[in-house]
């Protein structure tokens, strides 16, 4: 049977937990309703937010375990809905809470299966925030030190679902105690009725060996459990703190759009993109030779990177300069943010979208919630010309601004940090 148990600092923790909210009543008979109608062999239980956990000796776990799952769930109270992965030795667990009720508590073999898991589950909406090892390049995911996570906060340890087998552990609890108490005595009489060896009674050179021995030992385990200072994380950069200027960032994409969509003989434009850090183009042969192109880009466009996508297609690059930054932000909420942003492209009859974001940043130890308004739309206005719309908001940033040669208009994606 495989364990469900995870050790971390040399503490285990239960997880595969088998979670329910927890009905009115007695909490001990109330598991014991449950395991029998899920599966007579859950004899531990655990009570944590108005939940129950079930969980089994056959799969390793005891009396006295904390649940893994109740743990996170203290450390990311911030957050009624999560979905969070972490790796543990070579293993990979999986927790998910939907409105504070825990949905998911899985301990993955598999790499590949508890990243198809975490995939699976992302695509339900509404998720406050996720958390998943860096490696796996999830989108709006942050990674988190799993054993930073476990503070013994939740106080959700496992308990018998017998109440023969608690009377059980009572009486040898009790057995334990009072004999510890036997034997306490008894050294105390003992001393009592002895006379004490005195210091002058042993032998000097015997002493000073103990003493040396004593400091010997006292230095190798000072060397084998020295814990190494860690240095404190680095602060967290505030992405509206470096945004660059909305004007010199507009005029900054129409510039490096018009230098790679200058026209090359033989060969026809069929789009261009302004990106974070770089502007690319994309454009399709027609009559002309890649020796041609090459040879005209270099005196058009010197510096460009170039990319063969075909015989018959080329992909242009170019970087970016890097603008001065600012610091911004709009006083105003994200809801009210998107009414002004909806009523003036109502104003201009310009359609739009936008929808409200939750971006999650951390250096491992703090976390910073960012609401974030996204905006996209078409456009036959320039990039200068359009970002005007946004001059009466803080913390714009022109994310992407594309041209397309067929329809002839401009594509945007703007975001804006809200209060």
């Amino acid at each position: 049977m495989a364990s469900q148990v995870i050790s971390v600092n040399r503490k285990k923790y239960a997880v595969g937990l088998f979670w329910q909210p927890m009905g009115v009543g007695n909490v001990r008979n109330n598991a014991r309703s449950l395991a029998r109608s899920v599966d007579k062999k859950l004899n531990l239980y655990t009570e944590y937010r108005a939940m129950i956990g079930l969980g089994a000796r056959k799969f390793g776990q005891r009396v006295g375990m904390l649940s893994a799952a109740a743990e996170v769930m203290e450390s990311f109270s911030e957050y009624t809905s999560f979905l969070a992965v972490f790796q543990v030795d070579k293993k990979f667990y999986l927790v998910a809470s939907r409105n504070g009720i825990i949905l998911e508590d899985k301990l993955f073999d598999s790499e590949d299966a508890a990243r198809e898991e975490y995939v699976g589950l992302s695509k339900i909406p509404d998720w406050g925030a996720f958390f998943a090892p860096g490696a796996w390049g999830m989108p709006r995911a942050s990674e988190r030190n799993f054993a930073d996570l476990l503070n013994g906060r939740s106080h959700a340890v496992l308990h018998s679902v017998s109440h023969v087998y608690a009377l059980v552990v009572s009486a040898a609890l009790i057995g334990v105690f009072v004999l510890g108490l036997g034997l306490i005595f008894y050294d105390s009489l003992m001393q009592a009725t002895h006379d004490r060896p005195q210091v002058q009674d042993l032998d000097p050179e015997l002493v000073a060996e103990y003493k040396r021995q004593i400091e010997e030992k006292s230095k190798e385990l000072d060397a084998q459990y020295e814990i190494e200072k860690v240095a404190p994380p680095e602060p967290i950069v505030l992405p509206y703190d470096i945004l660059p200027g909305v004007a010199e960032r507009a005029y900054q994409c129409y510039q490096a759009i018009a230098f790679l969509m200058q026209p090359v003989p033989g060969w026809n434009q069929v789009y261009a993109t302004c990106g974070e850090a770089h502007a690319v183009a994309e454009l399709r042969r027609s009559f002309g030779t890649l020796g041609d192109f090459y040879a005209l880009a270099g005196e058009l466009m010197p510096g460009v990177g170039v990319e063969e996508v075909g015989e018959d297609v080329i992909r242009i690059q170019a970087a970016l300069p890097k603008l001065g930054v600012v610091a911004s932000q709009d006083e105003r909420d994200a809801q009210t943010v998107v009414r002004d942003v909806n009523t003036l492209f109502q104003t201009v009859d310009m359609d739009v979208d936008t929808q409200i974001v939750v971006d999650t940043l951390t250096n491992g130890v703090d976390v910073v919630n960012l609401n974030v308004v996204e905006v996209a739309a078409e456009s036959k206005l320039v990039p200068m010309q359009f970002m005007e719309i946004f001059d009466d908001f803080g913390g714009v940033y022109l994310v992407q601004a594309s041209w397309d040669v067929a329809s002839r208009s401009w594509s945007y994606e703007v975001i804006i940090y809200a209060k």
